[in-house]
């Protein structure tokens, strides 16, 4: 039994259901509703740049490569790949789907074949910027900073989306820090000696990436308004970087139960949000849609249902509570409302210099966490509220537990909402995926019509991509791409697209068949 935390009786009864009822419920909330899309609503694919671009057929590596940032150094560097608690994958970037070199034929793919008006990527500062710009400031002298490849490279993906009639929803930090921030290496071996050392360099990572996101934002305003801060950086930065790295996932500097990092770290990224927030607002003056809103400003959060392994056990009930506070909204409560909770403990302290710079909340789903409680904290040096047995929290694909989540941060942040990541591997089309769009897409349309200001929903992902320490071992794309295949073409995987391009094209969506796959 998930947690209610909605004032929706649909959905928080939705959320409550056995999953073979829940798209009944669902349809019953949506009655008899229009179920076409509202005028604008993105339909959109999802990737990132470190992800995406490698791989190129044709360019040279060296150009086609990213080599500058953390996470090249991470998946490449012989000593941390043999080091079997990094769980890295070892393949070659030159493995990767190569989008820099091939993005036009993908965006035709996007707009032409799944009816797709929106792709969510991402401005890699490391490609941008290779060299350090401590001591660089004022646009001409960044300009004369970044790589001009880099600048060429933006430029033109951005004008081929505005050709293909496509929004570009630009995530600036996703993930990965340039070496001149972060030494990936030098980090995981000792955390308290190396240099430089990433967020826990608080006052220059957040300078620097908050002049970047100015930058960014007068160089590129003209061609993008909505724009994204960082990606998931609780789960995947914090957690899988300073605390429990694992095979899941893992993220540099990848050092295990270090919680005085992930407190510094948490702190210094709630105030990068809303320092790159201000610096996004202040430099993008400029329509690119010529709706006369120049910068929507947002950041992109993993959000994920959480469920006691017994309802009736109340152990269980309170490990929930406290986890999903600290999975789900520590950070966000900090990022965009100022209250930072310093400790992990439950206790905010309002914050004036933070909080009420974002424009939109961008949501990424994908799992339920099951916990069982326990009667006192596992890690009672850092937190109290830690009542729940991380070694035995079951992770389950949930596509039910989307609508929760909308209702959830609807009521807590009261701020519009794009579903910036959502979808599951699929690799051989048995129709999972299809039915995951259908279903998701359904409780993305309930959702509006329960007042929900939902603007926009991404796929994750548009092609196979180098799936961060997995390489190219997880499959999530609509389109498939052979990594050993050194043209890098495309087969489509038909049931996943024509579930999507049936609901792009129309703008409409029906309940699906609980149960039956499309």
């Amino acid at each position: 039994m998930p947690i209610i935390r909605t004032p929706s009786v649909c959905i928080a009864g939705a959320r409550l259901a056995p999953v073979a009822a829940i798209v009944s419920l669902l349809a019953a909330c949506h009655g008899g509703a229009d179920a076409h899309f509202p005028s604008g609503f993105f339909f959109g694919a999802a990737i990132a740049g470190f992800q995406a671009e490698m791989g190129c057929p044709t360019l040279p590596p060296a150009r086609c490569e990213d080599r500058n940032s953390d996470w090249y150094a991470w998946i490449t560097n012989p000593t941390l790949i043999a080091e079997a608690g990094n769980h890295i994958e070892g393949d070659a970037p030159a493995r990767g789907p190569g989008f820099y070199e091939l993005y036009p034929a993908d965006l035709d793919r996007l707009a032409n074949e799944l009816h797709g008006n929106a792709l969510r990527t991402s401005i890699e500062w490391s490609r941008l910027f290779p060299t350090s710009t401590v001591g660089i400031n004022g646009t001409a002298a960044l300009r004369a900073a970044a790589s001009a490849d880099a600048l060429a490279y933006y430029h033109a993906l951005f004008a081929a989306m505005k050709a293909r009639h496509i929004t570009p929803l630009v995530t600036l930090n996703h993930y990965t820090l340039p070496n001149w921030i972060h030494d990936a290496a030098g980090c995981h071996a000792n955390l308290d000696t190396c240099s430089p050392r990433g967020w826990l360099d608080a006052d220059t990572t957040v300078n620097e990436i908050a002049k970047y996101a100015g930058f960014c934002a007068q160089e590129f305003g003209g061609e993008v308004d909505w724009w994204a801060t960082l990606n998931e950086p609780f789960t995947a930065v914090v957690l899988a970087g300073y605390v429990m790295p694992s095979a899941t996932r893992t993220n540099p500097p990848g050092v295990n139960l270090r919680w005085d990092a992930a407190k510094a770290a948490v702190q210094a990224m709630i105030r990068a949000h809303n320092r790159m927030a201000d610096a996004i607002h202040a430099a993008d003056t400029t329509s690119a849609a010529g709706d006369g809103v120049a910068a929507r400003v947002g950041i992109v959060y993993n959000l994920q249902a959480v469920s006691p392994a017994n309802p009736d056990n109340p152990l269980d009930i309170t490990g929930a509570k406290n986890l999903d506070y600290l999975m789900n909204q520590l950070f966000l409560d900090g990022a965009l409302n100022g209250l930072v909770d310093a400790n992990f403990d439950g206790t905010q302290v309002k914050q004036t210099d933070l909080g009420g710079r974002t424009d939109f909340l961008g949501i990424n789903y994908y799992q339920r966490l099951t916990e069982e409680g326990l009667s006192t904290s596992a890690f009672p040096n850092v937190t109290p509220l830690f009542t729940f047995d991380p070694f035995t929290l079951q992770y389950s694909n949930d596509v039910e537990g989307l609508a929760g989540e909308l209702a959830f941060a609807h009521s807590r942040y009261h701020l519009p909402m794009v579903i910036s990541e959502t979808g599951l591997t699929d690799p051989d089309d048995t129709g999972a995926a299809a039915e995951w769009i259908q279903s998701s897409l359904f409780q993305a349309r309930t959702a509006i019509s329960q007042g929900i200001d939902l603007r926009g929903y991404f796929f994750w992902s548009l092609v196979d991509n180098y799936e961060w320490n997995h390489g190219m071992t997880m499959r999530f794309g609509l389109y498939a791409v052979d990594g050993g295949d050194t043209s890098k073409a495309r087969t489509a995987r038909p049931r996943a697209i024509s579930a999507f391009a049936q609901i792009a094209k129309t703008r409409a969506v029906a309940a699906p068949d609980a149960g039956v796959s499309p």
